[in-house]
């Protein structure tokens, strides 16, 4: 069952099924992430870069920023993609809908589910005697 299950996931979407994260908070350039490479870390910008490494007709980066503003902090999220042809532009344009659903929910996962995490991997209080 696994064995076929591993096998469309590496016909259908490349490599990203597959594996996971080396840890669930600290990204370091190298590492993948889900079907992501990640490119860059740059804390003190506070910005990260992804290169997609999922079967495409193309090729599709994903950078992440935030952006502190007097009024408050947000994520920023770009998506670049590089066609390669006409298939690529045709998954590009029928994907669109599709991008703007996946993305919105991968930010919110992102600001809402980091604090649950960062608890999580946080060695516990040493209480001083």
């Amino acid at each position: 069952m696994w064995e076929i299950r591993g096998l469309l996931d590496k016909m259908v979407g490349g490599v990203g099924l597959q594996r996971g994260r080396r840890h669930p908070i600290d990204v370091k350039a190298g590492d993948s992430i889900d079907f992501w490479r990640v490119l860059a870390v740059d804390r003190r910008a506070e910005r990260m870069l992804l290169y997609a490494e999922m079967k495409l007709p193309g090729e599709a980066w994903l950078q992440f920023r935030i952006c502190r503003e007097a009024d408050g902090n947000y994520l920023e999220q770009l998506a670049a993609f590089r066609p390669d042809g006409l298939a690529g532009r045709l998954y590009w344009y029928a994907m669109l809908p599709f991008h703007f659903v996946i993305f919105k929910g991968m930010a919110h996962n992102i600001i809402h589910y980091r604090e649950p995490l960062i608890e999580k991997s946080l060695p516990p209080p040493q209480h001083s005697q």
